[in-house]
């Protein structure tokens, strides 16, 4: 059974490893509980390492599903 992690979605993110798109993950880091914690990250399109990315889905076991921040948006985590 999956552990899921409610803290984790709505966040933003930084990728440290390139995400390849579709099934192919990478990697993101997330400033959540006082640190900064890594998970597996899935996309429907490439997005290069050092990209911000938003959270938007939990996968359960450390992935989640992540899309490129929106443009114009004030970075602000839980958002």
């Amino acid at each position: 059974m999956a552990t899921h992690d409610d803290e984790v979605t709505g966040r933003s993110g930084t990728v440290t490893v390139r995400i390849r798109g579709g099934e192919l993950p990478g990697e993101v880091q997330v400033s959540i509980r006082g640190g900064t914690e890594s998970f597996i990250a899935y996309s429907d399109q490439e997005i290069a390492r050092n990209e911000t990315v938003l959270v938007y889905r939990d996968r359960g076991d450390r992935a989640v599903d992540v899309t490129p921040y929106p443009e114009g948006r004030v970075l602000q985590d839980g958002l």
